[in-house]
């Protein structure tokens, strides 16, 4: 017997064809039979079997993917296939440099959020911003480095309002009547059941479910398993555990991972989750390609300000690839500040003279080097929600340096701060760590 594979759309498209015909009287289909289809579309989801599988101009098309707005030749260099950005600002130059280098991008297309002031209430302002979106829409669908549509970027924090979803969807209806040769989807963070049960319920012209997930990874399929979403879903967003997954000191300060420390944590979650998953999961976006203070400097940056790479892409050469780096980016074992761990919940007294000791070596026996900083505290906030700025270096407080270690002096006003080394072995390759701690009058140590 031969075994012929249609995409389902196609596929649920002829049967309509010969019941029409018939004229006979079988119940309506469920909304699961046409949901996962395709009218042959350049860009299309294709269920066969229990496994769904993302195709492009008629080839499967696993995502290797980085989230991010620069470096797109670094991408291609080490193996990756795709890009994802969550808004359309400088949209051309985005997709013709992703052109250029022979990748593919998720589009995203930014949606107001209640807490800005926008009502999903409010027909006409839903009507408006559909309308606008279309616009866009029509001016980027035939771009040939287009690979879909992410509509939305986190509205799980409005997910109780079901009126958010219908826009949602209303948005996805559009898309597919303009262009229906990409997807659809929208991202969410890691799998809060309500959320998706509705997006399930009130999104069937979605496509495909996007979920960031960091330090929840590990178990995103099994949750997923047990919600209403039986579709194919992405991985938008993962790499280093998030500052809202971390431990905290006692004055609230989240204790970031070492850069070496975020490439093996990402290294496994990437092979545990994502590559073990490929009967729903269409591939993934590493998360953050480039730089960007959130927190930190350095908490999601992958390459720094100075385009220099921590270990955690080259992890990802190696993925995407299989081929190892030709140079290692330095190793950072722990970071160590008056003798105690971040973990100790350091509390140091004003204008007293402290020092810091990191134990790093280079795989390929390379010269390092080590550069101190010392900096005020961030507040913390939702980096989706507004964009931060690295605070000032504090001036003259590092005082000498002696082979791994530094010699500081706290600052005169109390509060909470960090103190960061960059470590480089002259191959264009950095590793980072920081400690926090806080300096008062009064240190219970």
């Amino acid at each position: 017997m031969i075994e012929l594979k249609l995409p389902l759309r196609i596929f649920s498209y002829l049967l309509f064809l010969v019941i029409a015909v018939s004229g006979s009287g079988c119940s309506p289909k469920t909304p699961d039979q046409d949901k996962y289809v395709s009218k042959s579309r350049t860009v299309e989801v294709v269920k066969e079997g229990d496994r769904f599988v993302l195709y492009r101009n008629g080839e499967p098309y696993f995502i290797k993917g980085a989230a991010g707005y620069d470096y797109y030749d670094r991408v291609a260099k080490y193996g990756g296939n795709s890009i994802r950005v969550w808004h359309t600002d400088d949209a051309q130059r985005i997709l013709d440099e992703a052109h250029k280098n022979g990748l593919t991008v998720t589009l995203g297309l930014w949606m107001a959020r209640e807490r800005e002031g926008f009502n999903y209430y409010d027909k006409e302002m839903v009507a408006q911003q559909r309308e606008e979106l279309k616009q866009v829409v029509l001016k980027y669908k035939d771009h040939p480095a287009l690979l879909m549509w992410g509509i939305g970027n986190e509205l799980y924090a409005e997910g109780s309002n079901i009126k958010v979803w219908n826009a949602v969807n209303g948005v996805a209806e559009m898309i597919h009547e303009v262009d229906p040769n990409h997807p659809t989807t929208t991202t969410i963070m890691n799998v809060p059941f309500k959320v998706v049960n509705l997006i399930a319920e009130r999104c069937p012209a979605l496509d495909v479910l996007s979920i960031n997930s960091f330090g929840s990874l590990h178990n995103l399929s099994e949750e997923l398993a047990k919600t209403d979403w039986k579709g194919p879903y992405l991985v938008s967003e993962f790499g280093a555990r998030g500052y809202w997954e971390s431990y905290y000191t006692w004055w609230m300060a989240p204790i970031e991972q070492t850069s070496s420390e975020k490439a093996e944590f990402a290294r496994q979650r990437y092979q545990e989750s994502i590559l073990n998953n490929k009967e729903r999961c269409l591939g993934s976006y590493v998360f953050m390609w480039g730089n960007k203070q959130e927190t930190t400097s350095t908490w999601f940056s992958m390459i720094n300000e100075k385009g220099e790479e921590t270990e955690l892409v080259h992890v990802m050469e190696e993925l995407w690839s299989g081929k190892k780096p030709e140079n290692n980016s330095p190793y950072i074992a722990y970071l160590k500040l008056d003798d105690r761990f971040a973990y100790d919940h350091i509390y140091l007294k004003p204008e007293q003279s402290y020092q810091s000791a990191v134990f790093a070596f280079d795989p390929d026996q390379d010269s390092l080097h080590l550069e101190w900083e010392l900096l005020p505290e961030t507040e913390h906030h939702d980096g989706n929600a507004e964009e931060q700025v690295k605070p000032e270096p504090l001036k003259g407080l590092v005082k000498s340096t002696e082979k791994n270690k530094v010699y500081f002096q706290t600052p005169k006003r109390e509060g909470a701060y960090r103190l960061f080394v960059y470590v480089r072995d002259g191959n264009n390759n950095l590793a980072t760590a920081n400690v926090p701690f806080f300096v008062t009058h009064n240190p219970l140590h």
